[in-house]
This record gives C-alpha cells, sequence and structure tokens, in this order.
C-alpha cells in the first residue's frame, strides 16, 4: 500500500472518450478499445482537481507516482496496487554536454523504477483498475519490460498473468518475468505476433489484455512522466524531449498530461518539441513523419534492429503519435544500433549514467541531429532512460588478472 493516501474522495474521473471519434464511454466499467477500434483515454473534472490540490499541496506529499492520484482514475486509494514507484531523478550529463558545447542535457533516469523500468508507470495503474473492476486473470505482449511489470503488479495483486515475449528477448528479462510466476512463452515472432495471440486467445481463456492503448489505463500511468518532469523542472518545460518510440504510450500520455497541467493553468503555452525516436531498422513513425501523413500508411517490414522497445511495426496509437509530433511542432528521428552501442559507452564512461539501449538510441539520434543543426546547443534537452541498463547485454571483457599470492607490480597497472 501507499503511505499518507489522504482523503478516499480523490477521483476525478469524468468519463472515456475515444481518440477518433469523441464518443463518450462510462468511466464505471472496465473498457478495452473503442467502437471504432480506436484507444480510450480518460477524461477529468480539471476545475475539480484544481479546487482540490495545488502546487503547494504535492510538494508537500511523499515523493511518489501516488502523489498525482486526483490526475489519475483510481477510485479507491485503499486498492491500489503498489511496489513503491518513486519519483526518477534527472541526471546530467555535465561531461557529455560540456564537450558537445550544448547548454543543458538532462537524462530522466526510468530505471530506478520496481522492475527497472517505466513500464512499472502503466502497469502499476493498469493492474490497479483491473483488480478494482474484480479481473483476476491478464495477459500481456511484450517486447520485454512490459512483461517483467505485468508480471510483478499481477503477483501483488494477487492475478493470474500470461506474458507473450519474441524468443530473443534479452534473457535476464525473459527470467524475471518467469521469477515472478507468470505464464511465460516465448514466440517465434515480434510483439505484433505476441499481440495477435493475446488478441484471439481472450474468448477462450478470459483473461483481461493489456497490451499497449488496448486498454485505457497504462497511458495514464506513464501521463506522470510528464507531471513529475513539470515539477522537477519547477514548472518550466524543457525545449526539446527525446523519446524512444515503439508504442508510443509514454510518449502520448506525456503530452496528455502537459495539455490538463496547461489548462488547469499550472504551466503556461510553452511546451516541448516532442521527438520520437526510433531505428532504421524499425522506423515506421519516421517514415511517416518524412512523408507527411497523419499514420503509418503500413507496417515497416523487415524488422532488422536488436533494440527491443522500438520493434513495434505498425503501433495501435500511430495516429497519437503523429498527433503529439505536429501539434508539438517536433519530429522523429533515428539512429542505429551501432551508434546506440557507442553513445550507452561513452556515457557509461564520460558520466557514470548506465544506459538502456533504448535511452542510448535516443542521445545518439539528438547527438546526431544537433550535428546536422537540426537541433540547437542553447536547447534545453530531456533525455528518457527507459531502463535500467544492466537489465540488457554489456560487451564481454576479460579485465585483467592478478596473481594475490606474489608480489604486485603496482607500476605496472
Amino acid at each position: 500500500m501507499v503511505a499518507d493516501t489522504g482523503p478516499h474522495d480523490t477521483c476525478h474521473t469524468t468519463h472515456l472518450e475515444c481518440s477518433e471519434t469523441g464518443e463518450h464511454y462510462p468511466a464505471d466499467r472496465l473498457h478495452g478499445l473503442s467502437r471504432a477500434g480506436k484507444p480510450l483515454l480518460v477524461r477529468y473534472d480539471l476545475d475539480g482537481i484544481g479546487r482540490a490540490v495545488s502546487k503547494e499541496t504535492m510538494a508537500g506529499r511523499p515523493p511518489d507516482m501516488w502523489r498525482w492520484r486526483e490526475f489519475l482514475p483510481v477510485q479507491n486509494v485503499e486498492g491500489i496496487v503498489s511496489l513503491g514507484e518513486a519519483v526518477t531523478p534527472l541526471v546530467r550529463l555535465a561531461h557529455s554536454a560540456g564537450q558537445l558545447g550544448a547548454r543543458d542535457v538532462i537524462v530522466k533516469d526510468e530505471g530506478r523504477l520496481p522492475t527497472g523500468s517505466f513500464k512499472a508507470r502503466g502497469m502499476a495503474l493498469a493492474v490497479t483498475m483491473a483488480k478494482h473492476f474484480g479481473v483476476r486473470r491478464i495477459a500481456a505482449p511484450t517486447a520485454g519490460n512490459a512483461g517483467a511489470a505485468a508480471a510483478a503488479y499481477a503477483a501483488a495483486a494477487g492475478m493470474e498473468a500470461f506474458v507473450f515475449t519474441p524468443e530473443d528477448t534479452p534473457e535476464a528479462t525473459v527470467r524475471e518475468i518467469a521469477f515472478h510466476g507468470a505464464r511465460l512463452f516465448r514466440v517465434n515472432g515480434l510483439i505484433n505476433q505476441c499481440a495477435r495471440i493475446v488478441r484471439e486467445g481472450t474468448p477462450t481463456m478470459g483473461w483481461h489484455d493489456l497490451s499497449t492503448l488496448e486498454e485505457p489505463y497504462r497511458i495514464e500511468g506513464k501521463k506522470t512522466m510528464g507531471l513529475e518532469l513539470a515539477e522537477q523542472l519547477g514548472w518550466q518545460l524543457p525545449d526539446l524531449i527525446y523519446y524512444p518510440t515503439g508504442g508510443g504510450t509514454g510518449f502520448i500520455g506525456m503530452w496528455k498530461a502537459f495539455e490538463e497541467l496547461e489548462a488547469m493553468g499550472w504551466i503556461g503555452a510553452a511546451r516541448p518539441r516532442m521527438v520520437a525516436v526510433q531505428s532504421p531498422g524499425c522506423g515506421p513513425i519516421v517514415r511517416a513523419f518524412e512523408a507527411g501523413l497523419d499514420h503509418v500508411a503500413k507496417p515497416w517490414a523487415p524488422v532488422e534492429t536488436g533494440i527491443h522497445g522500438v520493434r513495434v511495426p505498425k503501433p495501435l496509437g500511430d495516429r497519437l503519435i503523429m498527433r503529439v509530433i505536429y501539434e508539438s511542432n517536433g519530429f522523429a528521428s533515428d539512429a542505429s544500433d551501432e551508434a546506440a552501442a557507442q553513445a550507452r559507452a561513452e556515457i557509461a564512461r564520460d558520466d557514470g549514467v548506465h544506459l538502456c539501449p533504448e535511452g542510448a538510441l535516443c542521445y545518439a539520434a539528438w547527438k546526431e541531429d544537433l550535428a546536422r543543426g537540426r537541433v540547437d546547443r542553447d536547447e534545453r534537452v530531456v533525455i528518457f532512460n527507459t531502463a535500467n541498463g544492466l537489465k540488457s547485454p554489456m560487451p564481454a571483457t576479460t579485465g585483467a588478472v592478478l596473481d594475490c599470492a606474489g608480489p604486485i607490480d603496482y607500476a605496472g597497472l
């Protein structure tokens, strides 16, 4: 449970809304996609939230995700399923930024969350809401980290979990999923094939589908990244946000957070340019942006990247992602696996920050955009490191060997 939860009447949800048609849905029951087959978005009485809490209220609360409970669809704080979702730090890459003459390069380090990734935010809320509505069995397709979070929070909620992941998912994450007691299945395909298995199995298995944007609450959990960031930067948003974009839940959720904060008068109209980062080996959003489209025309094939978090051939929320890019005057950018690996090693060595491959991909893309004049050195940039670097494989090293039984040649070390 979460400490210092305060009053129980904190829910300000008014309804759910189809992201495509605007059709309203009642908030007092469990939903998947809208009748149009599109993601649902949770809507709130923002004036009511403003009357209930203030910036000062937030400052006095414990530093966790649930301090934003009025901004979330939580019906009963006593039913929150929590593993300790702390506020994640902002870490400045002072050395690397200085070498490039950049003003301010900041990492929002989501690897500090339970299960070691940003997926904890979305799954904590999705499982909390599923439990509220009486769900006993959940299923999730995953590139890895979402499955680990789903397994952990399902265990905490006393639910049965089925997780489907590509067969080349990093071994540490696969073992983590199984260790939490989930029924784990390796699939000889990508996350879209895993999602199809979950979708087609729902009538038989009766599970609640926690696929990206197939239910409305993971996006609300991810939204807290934007709420946190605004507060951490003194309610002044950065100039640029670089975000590794597979399904895009956090990308969409942060923009939603900024819209809600502005509507409440907590921030001004100035917004960051939102940059969706992908790989040349799987870049459907980059391709759509370069073509001036508002959607992904066809799934990316063949997928040729080893960076698991961006291997989504056609995101379900493609129109929402594109809308955020255009509304923010942002863009889509890519960098190679090799550039990401080099960036990961450089940042670890020079700044002491161990980025995951997806976070390193964002840094590599920003560095390339800087070199070609797409962004300026004077702009404040926030890069999202979406997982702990220790969850992904690292280059092998032998290291030096010393014989402790004899004298040590210290001068030769």
